[in-house]
């Protein structure tokens, strides 16, 4: 680190401590020290985060040559819908499992994968060069699963920043898909913590330190139910560690975007938010419902309900589930008996 840069990045611990306080000056600090370069991959078979062979887990290889970990919800009968499900920031497919359930239960075969750097997926934990990669492998993912059941409408199942995925994909290819449920997504950024100067600090933090942590998620307002809030903390596959600037500023980006294509988005959607979610702003799923031009769009508000409504109180993730399974299900063709 020469002098120049030495120079900089004091003003910019400076200035972090002055306005974040002590826990950013320290993670700032260590990220000063720390090598973030990321080691070449070996000749030996390639493994997941936790250790265990890609060669015995189900998966696909991104167009970056990362192995993705999938799951596949397969009805006994032939399907009559395709639904991908995108997890959130931070979590895993895993989750999922009692949504996908009950799709399957109806006849939908329902797959998703763990993002990039996210649960059993290789990449740099909770971290990405260009939000698109999200949005990319999606597609992928779909086009798969297209090829192996032609002919067959395609739903997607989104929940926080999973919810933004969810809407570029179909923005991206906006025929191809039968319908978009999103569940509290990450439409805009909360405007009180994205202020101007806010922002203008995130540009500068991410020029200087990209890898600069933030804070982790608060799982606290995950759900009211406690049992869901232990299970998560709990869990390792989801990440626990904090936020880094430049994961937030992918973030920030995706937001401006998604508000860009609102005016133009005609595909079908169901929106579910709960009006007490401190982690995904309801405004912005309030902005979606009220400029999106789609003739066939829902929006239901959980009053006092939290970030993830499938796995809140009992009685509204219940009501979540029957809200998801039976949006989809009104918009499959019917089947024809002989």
């Amino acid at each position: 680190m020469n002098a120049a840069t030495t120079a900089s990045c004091l003003l910019v611990a400076g200035v972090s401590y002055y306005f974040y306080g002590s826990d950013v000056l320290m993670s700032l600090l260590r990220v000063f020290s720390a090598d973030s370069s990321m080691p070449e991959p070996g000749a030996a078979p390639r493994r997941s985060p936790q250790g265990v062979p890609y060669s015995d887990l189900q998966h696909l290889v991104n167009a970056d040559g990362l192995h993705l970990f999938c799951r596949y919800w397969e009805p006994a009968g032939p399907p009559r819908a395709l639904v991908y499900i995108a997890h959130g920031a931070g979590e895993h497919c895993g989750p999922y499992d009692e949504m996908a359930q009950r799709l399957k239960e109806l006849s939908m075969l329902a797959f998703a994968h763990d993002h990039v750097g996210h649960g059993q997926s290789e990449g740099e934990r909770m971290n990405i060069k260009d939000f698109q990669v999200y949005i990319r492998d999606s597609l992928q993912h779909v086009d798969l699963m297209k090829s192996r059941h032609p002919g067959l409408p395609v739903f997607i199942v989104g929940h926080s920043m999973g919810g933004a995925i969810s809407i570029l994909t179909a923005c991206e290819r906006p025929s191809e898909f039968s319908g978009v449920v999103l569940i509290a997504p990450m439409v805009q950024m909360n405007p009180e913590s994205a202020t101007p100067f806010k922002v203008f600090m995130a540009k500068v933090l991410n020029h200087m330190v990209p890898n600069l942590t933030l804070g982790p998620i608060d799982s606290k307002w995950i759900s009211r139910d406690m049992k869901q809030v232990e299970a998560y903390d709990a869990d390792e596959l989801n990440f626990h560690g904090g936020m880094r600037v430049s994961f937030a500023m992918q973030l920030m980006g995706a937001a401006a975007r998604i508000e860009r294509e609102i005016p133009s988005i005609s595909w079908p959607f169901l929106l579910l938010h709960g009006d007490a979610d401190k982690l995904c702003d309801i405004r912005g799923s309030k902005l979606m419902y009220e400029n999106a031009a789609s003739c066939d769009k829902k929006f239901k508000v959980f009053e006092g309900a939290y970030h993830a409504l499938h796995h809140e109180l009992p009685e509204v993730s219940e009501s979540t589930l029957k809200e998801v399974t039976g949006w989809i299900t009104d918009r499959i063709p019917a089947v024809t008996l002989p």
